[in-house]
């Protein structure tokens, strides 16, 4: 399962597996994208860092943020629907299905409440996965989350590793 945290500055992606219903990290990491560069090629960016995630990870499925927005920030949320874009065309150019996953519901799938905090999310990933310390940035955490979230709604039982 691939988890994709979207954002046009910085897209986080967690692979994860479950071996003997305990959850694995398999890759983690971010795309990254150039703020001077003009839209067109931050997307070309975006989609060809996350077309070689897939390329060199095989997941079967994305389980990919939903788009959300705060009325505040208008454009954030228009910025962020085209990067979503370019991870849909990448997915469906490998044919990889995309599921998509509101925050809430990945935060109550993962912590038990979808008004749980960033803090609470990345503790509960650090425990999941029996990390040393908190994924590090945001973005990795939350696609970790995302994957989970993926995992546990397609079926797979999960154990969380003892400490």
């Amino acid at each position: 399962m691939l988890g994709i945290d979207p954002g046009l500055g910085t897209t986080g992606y967690g692979v994860v597996e479950i071996a003997a219903g305990a959850p694995r990290i398999c890759e983690a990491g971010t795309v990254r994208t150039r703020r001077e560069d003009a839209l067109p090629e931050r997307l070309r960016a975006l989609y060809e860092g996350i077309s070689e995630v897939i390329r060199d990870c095989h997941p079967e499925v994305i389980a990919l943020e939903d788009l959300y927005t705060e009325y505040q920030f208008p454009r954030t949320a228009l910025l962020m629907a085209h990067a979503r874009g370019a991870i849909c065309l990448a997915a469906a150019h490998q044919a990889i299905p995309v599921i998509s996953y509101a925050p809430s519901e990945v935060k109550s799938a993962v912590v038990g409440s979808g008004r749980a905090s960033k803090e609470q999310v990345q503790g509960t990933v650090q425990r999941v996965f029996g990390l040393s310390q908190p994924p590090h940035p945001n973005d990795v955490a939350d696609a970790l989350a995302l994957a989970l979230t993926g995992c546990y709604r397609q079926g797979s039982p999960l154990r969380t590793r003892e400490r």
